[in-house]
């Protein structure tokens, strides 16, 4: 059996063979892997990103099982990152890492849209992220990192905010009074008002408001120039189209604060009440997975094992993580990914 530095040796005159065949990502030294269990038979070890059946491969990139009778040991690690701190700033700017309006702490850069019209590239987060839940107005300042994470305005003004779908808060009351109103009974109410006036009566009728119903937690931002940001998320890299949800999909993130990580969705259509502070709004027709976030995820893109977006992370407890559907997202909002 050889040795460390006869394989060591082999891997110097080989090496450059390797890492051009297709998928090959390294070559090393160490023991053979068999049926998920290790050997003591030390290997030219192939390090490829993905392991692809042979019928995936062409005759120049299949990797033969001895090089000079040395046996070979292929293992799929995935797509290799530098680490990198997504609380830290980062020029150009990419999804994964902290971002958020200069009046909140900080949330997460969740994708690059577009936008459906111009075509213009935009970063994709929470209404909550980048438009303060509903407190803010268009143009104001998006900074990255965000305000928790050491972000200052102007020095740190990435982008600028576009627009947002509005949070209609549960029980009414604020900004939302007039939204939670339904226009026709409103009508009603004030023809019939008109004709109690009319008539000398000083009974009035008023309208019952109905909790409005929420979709989507969404924004986009403009950014100050579009050399300014990129397309591949940390640790996850390009988007390649969109999915469905089904429940099963295997799913992940990354996102400010905890991360990469991964999921299973185990359940669809969910309708739910999700607190922010002392105000709270219902949403329906949401995607749960276990619990796979922190506060500061907020804005996550959540992609299937293929890269595609399934949906858009905004809230979760100890037991669950929330996300809005992605093509509900894409419609409220009339972008593209």
């Amino acid at each position: 059996m050889a040795d460390v530095q006869t394989i060591s040796a082999l891997r110097k005159k080989t090496q450059n063979t390797m890492l051009k065949k297709a998928n090959v990502i390294g070559v090393g030294v160490g023991l053979k892997e068999t049926s998920g269990k290790v050997t003591e038979d030390l290997s030219l070890k192939i390090f490829v990103q993905d392991k692809l059946p042979v019928s995936a491969l062409s005759s120049k990139d299949l990797i033969p099982k001895e090089v000079d009778g040395v046996r070979t040991d292929v293992l799929p690690i995935g797509k290799v990152y530098a680490f990198q701190n997504p609380k830290a700033r980062h020029r150009p700017a990419f999804p994964g890492i902290s971002i958020g309006h200069y009046a909140i702490t900080a949330g997460t850069f969740g994708a690059v849209v577009r936008d459906a019209q111009s075509n213009q590239r935009l970063i994709l987060s929470n209404n909550h992220v980048l438009a303060n839940s509903n407190s803010a107005s268009k143009g104001d300042a998006i900074l990255q990192p965000g305000r928790a994470d050491g972000g200052k305005d102007p020095a740190d003004v990435i982008a600028y905010l576009e627009r947002f779908v509005k949070i209609q808060w549960k029980g009414g009351g604020g900004d939302d009074d007039d939204d939670n109103q339904c226009p026709i009974a409103a009508f009603f109410q004030s023809l019939l008002n008109m004709f109690a006036s009319a008539s000398g009566s000083k009974t009035r009728l008023k309208q019952v408001k109905m909790d409005a119903v929420n979709l989507v937690d969404a924004a986009v931002a403009k950014p100050v120039n579009d050399e300014i940001i990129k397309d591949e998320i940390m640790k996850i890299g390009q988007v390649a189209g969109t999915r469905e949800a089904v429940v099963g999909l295997k799913v992940r993130k990354s996102g400010r604060t905890t991360a990469y990580t991964e999921g299973v969705i185990h359940t669809l259509d969910a309708t739910i009440e999700v607190g922010y502070g002392n105000r709270s709004a219902v949403f329906e027709q949401q995607i749960l997975t276990a619990d796979m976030s922190d506060p500061g995820d907020s804005g996550s893109l959540i992609v299937s094992e293929d890269n595609k977006a399934v949906g858009l992370l905004f809230a979760g407890s100890t037991s669950v993580t929330v996300i809005n559907p992605i093509a509900a997202v894409l419609s409220a909002l009339n972008i593209t990914i």
